[in-house]
């Protein structure tokens, strides 16, 4: 039976405790080098990331019809920018890394599952960062713009007798908001993975997800208001995304429940000898 070879090629790939120590080092050395190499190269270009991010600002600036003010950020303490471009390579490197460092997790954890539980695993060590991806560049292209220009609608410039109050970010504060912004989406934009896991593993439900949906509604405005400045447009703009993605983890789960019905209809006939349908 397929179980019965499942559990002997387990077995075959059990090892001692120092065997997994061993691996379990190996692994860890191989995910802490490629993080510093990708930080180094990253601190390396640090002043040209921290300018590819400043470039959202500059489109609000636009948006704003303020081309003819120069984009300006500033610091105020002597090690300042020094400290903002190492938590630049830092985030910078993480991400660069987290390809090998998802890789060395899997490849540690893949000898203790079933053929069939690394193949359905490994599809989501894929979409994991692609979804992240595509998160980020919701945040860099549109959402960090909008905010940054509704922030700069708030300014007081121009001629006549008012106090004159212009925008002058810092560029800690900066880096602040668009690492929590893009760290926010890229980590809602997980929510597929991470209930289409829950529903192969019988956790979670596709009915289950629609009769919580308005608690979910309720859930993503207290999150979206948690983890994005306080500020409407934030809170709404990482809301709207997150309700959508929860839309999209219920037909997930409905699709990953018909496919596992399917198998599972597949091996009663195979158990009774009836050839399965093509």
């Amino acid at each position: 039976m397929s179980t019965a070879r499942d559990e002997s090629e387990i077995e075959a790939s059990s090892a001692p405790l120092i065997e997994h120590l061993m691996e379990l080092r190996t692994r860890l050395m191989w995910s802490i080098g490629g993080f510093f190499v990708a930080f180094l190269v990253c601190f390396y270009f640090a002043k040209q990331l921290f300018n590819i991010l400043v470039q959202p600002f500059k489109w609000a600036v636009n948006w704003a019809g303020l081309q003819h003010q120069q984009v300006e950020l500033i610091y105020t303490a002597p090690q300042e920018f020094f400290f903002t471009q190492v938590k630049l390579a830092m985030f910078g490197g993480l991400v660069i890394a987290f390809p090998l460092i998802a890789a060395q997790i899997y490849k540690f954890v893949a000898p203790g599952l079933y053929k069939n539980e690394r193949s359905a695993f490994l599809p989501f060590l894929i979409a994991s960062p692609i979804l992240f991806i595509m998160g980020g560049a919701l945040v860099y292209f549109f959402f960090t713009p909008m905010v940054m220009w509704f922030f700069l609608s708030m300014q007081q410039v121009g001629p006549g007798n008012d106090v004159q109050i212009s925008l002058l970010p810092k560029v800690s504060e900066y880096l602040s908001l668009i690492m929590t912004l893009i760290f926010s989406f890229g980590l809602v934009f997980q929510l597929p993975v991470v209930t289409t896991l829950m529903a192969r593993v019988g956790l979670l439900t596709s009915q289950g997800l629609k009769e919580k949906r308005k608690w979910a509604i309720v859930l993503a405005f207290i999150v979206a208001a948690v983890l994005t400045p306080p500020d409407p447009m934030s809170q709404i703009g990482l809301a709207v995304p997150t309700i959508i993605l929860y839309e999209v983890s219920i037909w997930a789960a409905r699709f990953v429940e018909k496919k596992r019905e399917e198998e599972k209809l597949a091996a009663e006939k195979e158990e009774s000898g009836t050839p399965a349908a093509t």
